[in-house]
């Protein structure tokens, strides 16, 4: 297996992710182990709770960690990104959204983070402003989104699928470690076929599992062998190598999946 994992808070002393180098180059061992070989370096875009997340120097951190994951011995190679908050994408000037983006040029992608308490009126503004600005959209663990499946969550996240948002499940949540409602959810995502890729999530030190354990777990939920590779490796990779290209949106067909 050669996984990709699009979703990890693996740089050090950003965020709620891995607190020191040792507990990052510890985490990217199992990685390593466990066959996986891409790690988008995710840390959180999220003023309101990690001021200090310094944007300008996210490609030299991640350059940093290349080099001691590569001085380890490890073949995991990183990429430079973040998990970006909807109430900063509607305030970061456009140079601070294109560092954090992913992708060739001409399909850059931005991965967003679903509010954990739903699916808004501030969210969709801020995915109209992203994809304004011609990006392509990630959007990070929907399942847990407070109702998706119980309130208007899916309702909400169908139009935006139908304009070609792209969404990313969480190991954790079809392991239930948020919840039976974020755990139904994922199932829900995955057998309906809006899940695009499965990422770790991981946090070194709190949350580590890794798509070795999520490709089981995708098994379990009723994905065919197919689709959990499609889930693990197929679809992240094709979104590190050729990044999305945004559909025209055909109004009259998201107001129908809408409906």
């Amino acid at each position: 297996m050669s996984y990709v994992d699009l979703h990890c808070h693996l740089l050090p002393g950003l965020d709620d992710g891995a607190a020191t180098w040792d507990d990052a180059l510890r985490h990217a061992r199992r990685l390593h182990a466990e066959g996986v070989r891409d790690v988008a370096c995710t840390p959180h875009v999220k003023r309101d709770e990690f001021p200090g997340v310094p944007i300008r120097e996210l490609d030299e951190r991640v350059a940093e960690a290349q080099r001691a994951v590569t001085g380890a011995g490890l073949a995991i190679r990183l990429h430079a990104g973040a998990e970006l908050a909807h109430p900063d994408a509607l305030l970061l000037p456009e140079p601070d959204l294109e560092r954090i983006a992913q992708g060739p040029r001409g399909r850059r992608w931005l991965l967003l983070e679903c509010p954990f308490e739903g699916l808004d009126d501030d969210f969709a503004l801020a995915f109209r402003r992203l994809q304004g600005l011609g990006y392509g959209l990630l959007l990070a663990h929907p399942e847990r989104s407070a109702g998706l499946l119980t309130g208007d969550g899916l309702g909400r996240l169908r139009p935006l699928v139908a304009q070609g948002a792209l969404l990313q499940v969480n190991v954790c949540s079809l392991l239930g470690n948020h919840g039976l409602d974020a755990q139904d959810a994922a199932v829900c995502l995955v057998r309906e076929g809006l899940a695009f890729c499965l990422a770790s999530d991981g946090h070194p030190g709190s949350r580590e599992q890794t798509l070795q354990l999520g490709f089981h777990l995708l098994l379990r939920a009723g994905a065919s062998s197919t689709q959990a590779y499609r889930l693990t490796q197929a679809n992240p990779r094709l979104l590190l190598r050729d990044g999305v290209t945004r559909p025209l949106v055909d109004l009259e067909r998201a107001l129908a999946a809408a409906a």
